[in-house]
């Protein structure tokens, strides 16, 4: 007897509908992106974190294999839809928190769906968040309080975010998106 595929059609639209929906809120973050830096750079890692919905939302609605890197990838290119300049960006951080939630959730085999392994993951993004922006975005010019505040703030940032993805998906199994 054949197995069924992993991504079947059901999967895959609901992969779509959140991807579509989180998709428009990167790209509200995207334009965000610039003013942030230009001002209070300290609280870019509360917009750069807003990208881990995807894979959040999906992960804990449909708890199978690659649905946190096929939702990401879809709201990359509806992010990119908004701001087409930042469309490699948002295809990067897609692939790149994509990888990092489906590799956290691989090291469990797919079956360990508690908040810790969400949290674990957010932790991840976080932490190599703080660096590459910190670097990238020559954060080392800014006064210690405030490189001190961005490190601390990227690091809660996906944390914060995942909190606000696992209420989001809860409530999206609850009103029966995840029935089989």
């Amino acid at each position: 007897m054949a197995s069924s595929p992993v991504l079947t059609t059901r999967v895959l639209l609901v992969c779509a509908a959140i991807g579509v929906a989180t998709g428009i809120l990167g790209g509200i973050a995207g334009w965000l992106t610039l003013p942030v830096l230009a001002g209070p750079a300290f609280l870019y890692g509360l917009v750069l974190g807003s990208h881990v919905l995807p894979g959040i939302i999906a992960q804990e609605v449909l708890r199978r294999p690659l649905v946190a890197l096929v939702t990401h990838v879809i709201a990359a290119l509806i992010s990119s839809a908004f701001n087409p300049a930042w469309s490699l960006r948002f295809i990067g951080t897609a692939l790149l928190f994509g990888a990092i939630q489906e590799g956290i959730a691989a090291l469990t085999r797919y079956r360990a769906w508690g908040a810790w392994r969400f949290f674990l993951s957010a932790g991840v993004i976080g932490v190599v968040v703080a660096i590459v922006v910190f670097f990238a975005a020559h954060l080392a010019v800014l006064p210690p309080w405030a490189q001190i505040t961005y490190l601390v703030i990227s690091v809660l940032g996906p944390i914060v975010w995942t909190a606000v993805g696992l209420a989001v998906g809860a409530a999206l199994s609850r009103a029966g998106v995840a029935r089989r």
